[in-house]
C-alpha cells in the first residue's frame, strides 16, 4: 500500500513538473510571436533620405578565400554613396588566398590590416575581438557595422541602416540574418542539415527581433549589427569579456545595454537582411553551436539566462520523458502531449517570421526536425559549459 501511495506521488509530481515547464515555455513563445508581429517593418521610403553619415564596415576574416570576393562585391554594390563608407578587412592569420583575392578586387574604400602584424605569434583569448578592436582604432565612421566574410548583403543595406540610425538615434542596432539553403551537389544528409540549420537559425532570429524590439532581453548576431564608435569606447570595448573566445556580439551588447538601456533597437527590414552560409558538416555545426552555448552563463541580463535555461530544461525533460515512456504508458501520453503543444506553439510563432524571411516552404520540415533539435540542444548546451570546441582551426576550451 505504501509503495502504491509513493508511486502515485511520484507520478503526480512528474505530471505537474511536465505541465509547469510546458506552460512557462508556451507562454514565452506566444509572447515572442506577439512581440514580433507588433514590430513594424521599417521602410526607408517612409522618411526623406537622411544626410549621409560616414559608416565603417568591419569584417574579420580567417581562411575565407571561397567567400570573400562575393562578400566584398555585395558591399561594393550599395545604393549608398561610396565616399560615405569604408570597409576594413582584418585578416586573422589566414593561410590561404583571402588577402590576395581581396586586394585583386581593387576596391578604393577598402583597407586591409593583418592581425599578425599586431599580435605577432603570441596567443590571445579571442582573435575576433582583437580584430574588431584593431579595426575600430583606425575607423573613421561614427557608426560601426560588422558582418562576416561569408555573408552577402543586399543593395540597400547601408542606406537602410543610415536612415534608421538618423531617425531612431539608437546606439546599438541588431539586424536580421538568414541562412542560405540552396543546394549544389550536396548529399542528401547535407541538404537535410542545411534545412535544419535554416529553420533553427530563423527561430533564433525571430526571438532576437521580438526580444530586442520589446526590450525583454538582448540578442544579436555579429553577422549583421551596428553600434556607435562612441558607445564602444564608453564601455571600454571588449575589456572584461576578452577572456571569452566568443561573444563579440551579444556580450558587447550586454555591456552597452547597461549604459543605454533604452537605445538598443532591432532593424526589422527586408532591405537589411544579410545572408550567411550554414555549416557544411555536422561536426562544424556542432562546434558552432557549442561555441554559442559557451557564453550562456556570461550574460548579466538574467532574463535571457532564464529563457536559455528554460529551453534547456524543457528539452532535457522531453528526453527523460522519452526514456520513461518505455516503462510507463502514462509517460508516453505525457511525452506525446508535450511534443504536440511544444511543436504547435513553435510553429505558431515561426510562421510570421518565416513569412518575413520568405522561407515559408521550410516549415514543412519543422516537425521531422524536432527530434534532432532536442538532442542537439542537450548536447551543445552541456558541452558549451563543460567541453571544448574547434573553430577556424583553433581548439577552444
Amino acid at each position: 500500500m505504501q509503495i502504491f501511495y509513493l508511486q502515485s506521488i511520484i507520478c503526480m509530481a512528474f505530471y505537474l513538473i511536465s505541465f509547469f515547464i510546458l506552460f512557462l515555455y508556451t507562454v514565452i513563445i506566444i509572447y515572442y510571436r506577439q512581440s514580433w508581429c507588433v514590430t513594424k517593418n521599417y521602410e526607408t521610403e517612409e522618411m526623406e533620405r537622411a544626410e549621409d553619415i560616414f559608416i565603417s564596415i568591419i569584417i574579420a576574416a580567417r581562411n575565407e578565400e571561397k567567400a570573400i570576393a562575393s562578400c566584398l562585391s555585395s558591399i561594393q554594390n550599395q545604393t549608398y554613396a561610396a565616399d560615405a563608407f569604408e570597409i576594413i578587412l582584418v585578416d586573422d592569420h589566414s593561410a590561404d588566398a583571402t588577402v590576395a583575392i581581396a586586394q585583386s578586387l581593387k576596391i578604393e574604400n577598402l583597407k586591409i590590416i593583418k592581425l599578425k602584424d599586431l599580435t605577432g605569434e603570441s596567443k590571445i583569448n579571442s582573435y575576433k575581438k582583437k580584430a574588431i578592436e584593431s579595426a575600430i582604432d583606425i575607423a573613421k565612421g561614427d557608426l560601426i557595422i560588422t558582418t562576416d566574410a561569408d555573408c552577402i548583403v543586399p543593395p540597400q543595406w547601408l542606406e537602410t541602416y543610415a536612415t534608421f540610425y538618423m531617425q531612431k538615434k539608437p546606439v546599438f542596432i541588431a539586424a536580421p540574418v538568414v541562412y542560405a539553403y540552396y543546394f549544389s551537389a550536396d548529399s542528401f544528409f547535407t541538404k537535410l542539415l542545411k534545412i535544419f540549420q535554416a529553420l533553427d537559425f530563423m527561430t533564433l532570429q525571430g526571438i532576437t527581433g521580438a526580444s530586442v524590439s520589446k526590450g525583454f532581453h538582448n540578442m544579436c548576431n555579429g553577422a549583421n549589427l551596428a553600434y556607435t564608435k562612441k558607445a564602444f569606447e564608453e564601455v571600454n570595448g571588449f575589456e572584461g569579456i576578452d577572456a571569452i573566445a566568443s561573444g563579440d556580439d551579444m556580450l558587447l551588447m550586454d555591456k552597452i545595454q547597461k549604459i543605454y538601456p533604452k537605445r538598443i533597437q532591432f532593424l526589422k527590414s527586408v532591405h537589411a537582411i544579410v545572408e550567411t552560409q550554414p555549416a557544411a558538416s555536422l561536426k562544424e555545426f556542432m562546434s558552432q553551436r557549442i561555441r554559442w552555448a559557451s557564453k550562456a552563463d556570461k550574460y548579466t541580463d538574467r532574463k535571457i539566462t532564464f529563457v536559455l535555461l528554460l529551453v534547456y530544461i524543457l528539452n532535457a525533460w522531453i528526453f527523460i520523458t522519452a526514456i520513461a515512456s518505455f516503462f510507463s504508458h502514462s509517460s508516453f501520453y505525457v511525452l506525446l502531449l508535450v511534443l504536440i503543444v511544444k511543436t504547435s506553439a513553435e510553429l505558431f510563432f515561426l510562421y510570421p517570421v518565416a513569412k518575413f524571411f520568405n522561407r515559408q516552404k521550410l516549415l514543412w520540415w519543422f516537425v521531422p526536425a524536432q527530434p534532432f533539435h532536442i538532442i542537439y540542444t542537450i548536447v551543445a548546451g552541456w558541452l558549451g559549459k563543460f567541453g571544448s570546441y574547434t573553430w577556424k582551426g583553433r581548439v577552444v576550451k
